[in-house]
């Protein structure tokens, strides 16, 4: 894995076993079209900071937690290939942005090359 689709998006916790459902279809989807790897972690220790944060980034309500994952690829370029294989994808569909179990206009997401591995 050499490169990373990185996603920080605030999810309500009365929401989160909705989300796990989806994001376990969409990493299905990802691992199918080439994906190397797929991970999605809730926030456990994730306090807001005093100047920035993970709750401050997606502007966290009370109500709501903090997921972070992410998806990895052999390359960029590989990652575009499957992205394109995965948006173009009829299961996709199915995720109307306006029915997701987060708020998909705090999201931050974003691509990142590996820069140390161990």
């Amino acid at each position: 894995m050499k490169y990373v689709e990185g996603f920080v998006v605030p999810v309500s916790t009365k929401k989160l076993a909705e989300y796990k459902k989806l994001a376990r279809k969409f990493g299905k989807i990802c691992k199918e079209h080439g994906a190397v790897d797929y991970v999605e972690c809730v926030a456990d220790d994730v306090k807001k900071g005093k100047v920035t944060s993970f709750p401050q980034a997606v502007q966290k309500k009370r109500t709501e937690t903090v997921v972070f994952s992410w998806v990895g690829f052999k390359t960029r370029k590989h990652r575009d290939r499957v992205w394109k294989k995965v948006m173009e994808d009829p299961r996709m569909k199915d995720m109307d942005p306006k029915s997701m179990p987060f708020d998909g206009m705090r999201m931050i997401m974003g691509g990142f090359e590996v820069m140390i591995k161990l």
